[in-house]
């Protein structure tokens, strides 16, 4: 066969896989490796079996080849069908040894100083390092080893800034928190071209910058954000053509998206962007707007069917409409789907909390926190613990308890976040309370008095969280007070019964404690804590009415 024949066959292949008949490749590859037995060719063949689905053969070919374990890309094609195949421990000694630092500094390369064979065509390579290190990722978080594929995920961004993926993984799943996110980006090597590259990846990190003290968490305004918006609108690119039309990225829907956790912009241009749908649905369930829910949900499950957020967007329909027992359950099918995804753990714990089921909840939460160390997760937990006065475990359970509320989607067009609230609780002992619950009154306070409306059923469990902690300041009238009004927002908070029938109960005022006690118990029959302060509350009322001295405290009490 003459050497133009082989290079027409050649295009052909090419042209195959651009029109995605992979069988017709694979077809006229293997007679072109076949007839030259050149590097490049079987590697075209390996490549063109492993896009049409046959990995084993693939990796075969490719192990069978005496340059596998020399040219990094027929290596890194063989770990990518082990991947497939879910080999993954596999996968990695096809990789090679390597170790890489807390910073994601490679400091061993000696399987990576092989030789690595151009490709065709191309302006610019994805670097093959980075693209071994994310695979490396993978598969370490396909073990469940979260720790090593954080580093290995850092290791890719920091070798090659264009992997974006790598930079997802870490983003979505909250592998880093706000700060490490931000000295991450500060280290990537960008290019003089790739400036737009570097204002889009400050968009997509955590949109609060943190500046730790003592004592209180300081956040960054969003004008910052507001800039790199502006500034990566107008990045303009100048094409070689006479005209020189200039480009910008204003209505991408990547940059849409990042700027929807701010406006709350609908899914106009880009109805199936994912990550729009995510935050969209958050909002809807805010606002509960069941109908728009069901809808969302439909088109997902139809859609997508595989993806954990379309099973994610019927559990926020099934929790929207109080359904909880079925949300739970397609929240934890969300979860079976895909280990890594936040929203859905957090759903899980939060169809719990709804319920009132403090300890499955503290283990969705947990989890959560384990896993995804950089997302608000620990917060939900902090929110829930401190919401239920019962429970004198949740002061041992966390060190810090961080309360978010932001008013994204009430607000319409007004983009300014509401400020964000921080009580931070030192190591739990038996000193210290009176302090610590002095400063989650200032800061329950000051966030209701950002609130730019009147008060929404979103805000009851703020409200609540101040009464709690007036009560345990021993400010009881103030607490009734803001209890009376969490009442006012939704009536049916066993949490809200329970902690303003303690208060009278407190108070002495044992008549009204017996009345929410029983308040509580119709919402939950069997709750603990209800159960056992009734019958005390009955008890003490009871040894009053035979006292003298009790009843005459309690007549001045009461008139």
């Amino acid at each position: 066969m003459r050497e133009e024949q082989i290079e027409k066959l050649r295009g052909v292949v090419r042209d195959c896989v651009s029109k995605h008949l992979y069988s017709s490749a694979i077809f006229f590859a293997d007679k072109v490796a076949a007839v030259t037995s050149d590097p490049a060719d079987i590697y075209m063949q390996a490549q063109a079996l492993y896009l049409g689905r046959h990995y084993r053969r693939a990796f075969h070919l490719l192990n069978a080849s005496q340059i596998v374990l020399r040219d990094l890309r027929f290596r890194y094609l063989a770990a990518k069908c082990l991947e497939e195949l879910k080999e993954w421990d596999q996968c990695l000694l096809m990789l090679g040894d390597a170790k890489v630092d807390e910073h994601g500094n490679i400091t061993d390369t000696k399987d990576y100083n092989s030789m690595y064979l151009d490709k065709d065509g191309e302006d610019r390579e994805i670097n093959i390092i980075s693209a071994i290190c994310f695979l490396r990722g993978k598969a370490y978080e396909a073990l469940e080893n979260r720790a090593q594929a954080r580093l290995w995920y850092k290791a890719a961004i920091r070798a090659d800034p264009l992997c974006y993926e790598a930079l997802e993984c870490l983003i979505e799943g909250h592998m880093l928190t706000c700060e490490e996110e931000t000295n991450l980006l500060a280290t990537l090597q960008f290019g003089p071209e790739d400036g737009w590259l570097s204002s889009f990846y400050s968009c997509l990190i955590k949109k609060v910058s943190r500046v730790l003290d003592a004592h209180y968490v300081q956040y960054d305004k969003e004008n910052v954000v507001e800039t790199k918006f502006r500034d990566l609108e107008l990045e303009v690119s100048n094409t070689k053509t006479p005209a020189k039309s200039l480009f910008t990225l204003k209505n991408n829907t990547d940059l849409l998206a990042c700027k929807a956790e701010y406006y709350h912009q609908l899914l106009e241009k880009d109805p199936f962007h994912l990550k729009c749908t995510l935050v969209h649905l958050a909002a809807a369930m805010e606002l509960g707007h069941s109908n728009e829910l069901y809808l969302m949900a439909c088109n997902l499950v139809k859609d997508y069917p595989q993806k954990a957020l379309s099973w994610f967007a019927v559990g926020c329909y099934y929790y929207c409409i109080k359904k909880y027992d079925q949300s739970r359950r397609y929240f934890s099918k969300a979860t079976s789907l895909d280990g890594t995804f936040a929203p859905g753990w957090i759903g899980y714990g939060n169809a719990y909390s709804a319920q009132e089921e403090g300890d499955q909840a503290m283990s969705a939460y947990r989890t959560a926190a384990r896993l995804f160390p950089g997302s608000h997760a620990v917060q939900e937990l902090g929110f829930f613990n401190i919401n239920l006065s019962t429970m004198g475990m949740a002061v041992l359970d966390l060190m810090l308890i961080i309360c978010v509320k932001q008013c994204l989607y009430t607000l319409g067009l007004n983009d300014r976040i509401l400020e964000l609230m921080e009580v931070r609780l030192e190591e739990m002992k038996n000193v210290g309370f009176e302090l610590m619950y002095k400063k989650a009154v200032w800061w329950f306070e000051k966030t209701l008095a950002h609130v730019p409306s009147s008060l929404s059923e979103m805000w009851e469990p703020t409200v609540v969280n101040l009464a709690h902690a007036l009560r345990k300041l021993k400010r009881y009238n103030e607490a009734i007070i803001y209890y009376e009004k969490a009442l006012a927002l939704s009536t049916r908070s066993l949490s809200t019964y329970a902690g303003l029938a303690y208060t009278y109960h407190l108070q002495g005022n044992f008549t009204a404690a017996i009345t929410y006690y029983h308040k509580a118990l119709w919402i939950k029959s069997d709750d603990q804590f209800c159960t056992e302060m009734l019958t005390l509350a009955l008890s003490d009322e009871c040894r009053l009415g035979i006292d003298p001295k009790v009843e005459t405290i309690r007549s001045q009490l009461f008139t």
